[in-house]
C-alpha cells in the first residue's frame, strides 16, 4: 500500500467526524471510538441514558459510510432466528433466509432488553464473523461490526450481558448528556427544521467506504509498538487482577484489544508508532467493561473507571 493511499484513507475517516457533526452535536469522543472500532474490526457497546442520540449517532455514521447497515430493535420476544436467519420451506424446497446480521454495520438497539438466548446468537457472529445454521457455517460480509446500545439506569425488564459477551466488545463508549452550549445547539437545529429521520436533508452523505477502510486497516497494522509499550499494556492489565476490589480483572483478550485500539489511535493522530500516552487514552474505553467489581466495592460507590484511574496512576510509565 502506498503512503498516498494511507493518507487519503486517514483524511476520509477523519472526515467522518465532520459528516456526523451535521446531525449530531458534540460526541466527538464517541465518533472517534467508533472509527477506531472500524479500523480494528472490533465491536462497540454504546451506553447512555435515553435521549442522548445514541441511535442517531450510529445511523448517521452508517449514512456517512458507503456500507450496508441494519438496525435490530431488541425486545424480550426476539428469537435467535430473528437475528441470524433460519431455514424456511418455500416452493417445495428448504432454503436459508438470511437474517439482519448479514450486513456491514449492525445496530443492536437496546441489546440488554432481549433474553440471553437471543443475545448469545450474536456471539459467533461477533467472534468468528460467521453464522452456523443446521450445521453449515455461512460467512458474514467484510467489514462487519456490531454497535450495541444499552441504557445504564433502567434495569426493569432487562438482561445483563454475560461476561463472555462483554469481552467480545472492543470498546465500551459512554455517551454523556450534552453541555449547555451543545444543548442550545441541538435546540437551534430543531428550531430551524432539522428532522433526525431525514439525514439526507441534513446534508449527510457518504465520505468513506470499503476501499478506504481496507487501506486504513493495512496502515494501522504497520504501526510500530516497541517492547516497553507492550510491557506497559501488560502491566496495566495485570494490575487490575491484583486489586482487592476487583473480582475479575482484564483478561489477555482485553490486553490485545487495548493494543489494537492504541495502534489505531496512533495512526489517526498521524504517527506510525504508538506511545504510552496512546495507551492511556484508550485504557478506559477498552478495559472498563472487562472489570467485574466485588459487590462490597460497588456498594461503596466504586466504578470500573475509578479502578482504572487508580491503576493508571500507580503503574510506572515507560520512558
Amino acid at each position: 500500500m502506498t503512503t498516498e493511499a494511507a493518507v487519503d484513507a486517514r483524511q476520509a475517516l477523519l472526515a467522518l467526524r465532520a459528516e456526523v457533526g451535521k446531525a449530531v452535536v458534540g460526541n466527538d469522543a464517541a465518533v472517534t471510538g467508533l472509527i477506531i472500532a472500524l479500523l480494528c474490526r472490533g465491536h462497540v457497546l454504546l451506553e447512555g441514558v435515553p435521549g442522548v442520540a445514541k441511535t442517531l449517532l450510529v445511523r448517521t455514521l452508517a449514512t456517512a459510510l458507503d456500507l450496508d447497515s441494519t438496525r435490530i430493535q431488541f425486545t424480550p420476544d426476539l428469537m435467535p432466528g430473528d437475528v441470524t436467519g433460519s431455514i424456511v420451506y418455500d416452493s417445495g424446497e428448504f432454503s436459508f433466509r438470511e437474517g439482519p446480521v448479514f450486513t456491514n454495520l449492525l445496530l443492536a438497539d437496546e441489546i440488554n432488553r432481549t433474553p440471553p438466548k437471543t443475545q448469545s446468537a450474536l456471539l459467533e457472529a461477533m467472534e468468528e464473523r460467521q453464522v452456523s445454521v443446521e450445521g453449515r457455517a455461512r460467512p458474514l460480509p467484510d467489514p462487519f461490526i456490531v454497535i450495541a446500545t444499552q441504557n445504564p439506569v433502567e434495569y426493569e425488564g432487562t438482561y445483563a450481558l454475560p461476561e463472555a459477551q462483554l469481552d467480545r466488545f472492543l470498546l465500551k463508549l459512554t455517551v454523556p448528556t450534552p453541555s449547555r452550549e451543545d444543548e442550545i445547539g441541538i435546540l437551534s437545529r430543531h428550531a430551524q427544521g432539522f428532522d433526525p429521520r431525514d439525514l439526507a436533508a441534513a446534508g449527510v452523505r457518504p465520505v468513506a467506504g470499503a476501499a478506504q477502510l481496507a487501506a486504513a486497516r493495512a496502515a494501522v497494522a504497520a504501526v510500530a509498538v516497541n517492547p516497553q509499550v507492550l510491557g506497559y499494556i501488560v502491566d496495566l492489565c495485570r494490575a487490575t487482577r491484583a486489586l482487592p476490589s476487583v473480582r475479575l480483572g482484564v483478561s489477555p483478550r482485553g490486553a490485545t484489544a487495548l493494543l489494537a485500539a492504541t495502534r489505531a489511535w496512533a495512526w489517526l493522530a498521524g504517527r506510525d508508532y504508538a506511545t504510552p500516552d496512546d495507551v492511556k487514552s484508550l485504557a478506559r474505553p477498552a478495559l472498563r467493561h472487562r472489570l467485574d467489581l466485588r459487590p462490597e466495592a460497588e456498594l461503596e460507590g466504586g466504578t470500573a473507571d475509578g479502578v482504572l484511574d487508580r491503576v493508571l496512576a500507580t503503574v510506572p510509565v515507560p520512558r
